[in-house]
């Protein structure tokens, strides 16, 4: 196993190699037992500043990565742009540099422009996190959604995931696909046709709009919300047609015979694309990941930081 990551920055999925992520699955296994412990920190980060700079609204991967952050005992700076000179027009460049000069050794970063970190890390030392970028892609949350499969199901070489929901507007499913396909696993996604980009075939997968086959095939059902702030037409008349034609319901798995892992990367619209009875069952890991998030996000920090030499 590679003791070092091949990258100095979690920009996408797309940059890893197999034996990166395996690298990330071994060092969260480590941190996850440390987050279990009664005193919780390692002083990993000890001599470390990251940023956090949120260009757009965050609840859980904002906790999740300030908590890692601290976990590792690293300084911690967080910056909310709907609070800053970035509304009185400073360009995303200016304010990097103005937190850098305070000698910031890491940027995690979420921003509404597909492509930003990138942008960033090429004008910028630090080590530049992808904390969502756009419809792009969103890394860390891949890496927790696989961490928390493996975690069920062992190697995922030959597993079936089925994703879920609004394909069309979400980075999570991206960042699955690429991150599962790298592990071996087959995928396939799920929703009205209005919701599956075009181009997705392209990438290996396969497509069904039939929510009861997909869940006949799938080991694992990883459940996207329907990202209405980010739909500006209507792709579906209405949630109660979504709910009734691709919402998963406790009769639906029941009548299936088989048991699934139900997986949901939050925030849940319960009763639209999940019931509560699913999301609260025994099948489901929705609070498993959430914990597994602050471990594979201490991973990745710890890993990264190790290549600032």
């Amino acid at each position: 196993m590679a003791e070092q990551l091949s990258t100095n920055h979690l920009l996408g999925i797309k940059d890893l190699t197999p034996q990166d992520i395996q690298l990330i699955f071994e060092t969260a296994d480590t941190f996850k037992e440390v987050i279990n412990r009664p005193i919780k920190k390692v002083p990993s980060l000890r001599d470390i500043t990251i940023a956090n700079i949120f260009f757009e609204n965050s609840t859980r991967t904002r906790i999740s990565f300030e908590l890692a952050e601290k976990r590792l005992s690293a300084d911690v700076l967080n910056f909310s742009a709907s609070s800053s000179s970035v509304n009185k027009g400073e360009t995303l460049l200016d304010t990097v540099n103005n937190i850098l000069a305070m000698k910031v050794d890491m940027v995690v970063m979420r921003h509404p422009a597909p492509g930003a970190p990138h942008y960033l890390s090429k004008r910028i030392k630090a080590n530049v996190v992808n904390a969502g970028d756009g419809t792009h892609e969103h890394p860390t949350q891949a890496l927790l959604d696989a961490f928390s499969m493996r975690e069920q199901l062992g190697d995922l070489g030959g597993k079936k995931i089925a994703i879920f929901g609004d394909i069309l507007h979400s980075r999570v499913a991206l960042s699955n696909i690429f991150c599962l396909q790298k592990l071996g696993a087959e995928v396939t996604v799920c929703g009205p046709p209005t919701l599956i980009p075009k181009f997705i075939h392209k990438l290996g997968v396969k497509v069904s709009h039939n929510v009861r086959e997909t869940l006949q095939w799938c080991d694992v059902a990883n459940i996207l919300r329907i990202q209405l702030e980010r739909q500006d037409i209507k792709f579906f008349p209405s949630l109660r047609e979504y709910s009734q034609h691709f919402g998963i319901n406790k009769g639906l798995l029941d009548s299936l015979k088989k048991e699934i892992v139900i997986m949901h990367p939050g925030p849940i619209n319960r009763g639209v694309e999940i019931t509560s009875d699913v999301a609260d069952s025994d099948h489901s890991i929705i609070l498993q990941q959430v914990e597994n998030g602050v471990a594979v996000r201490m991973a990745v920090l710890f890993l990264l930081a190790a290549k600032r030499g």
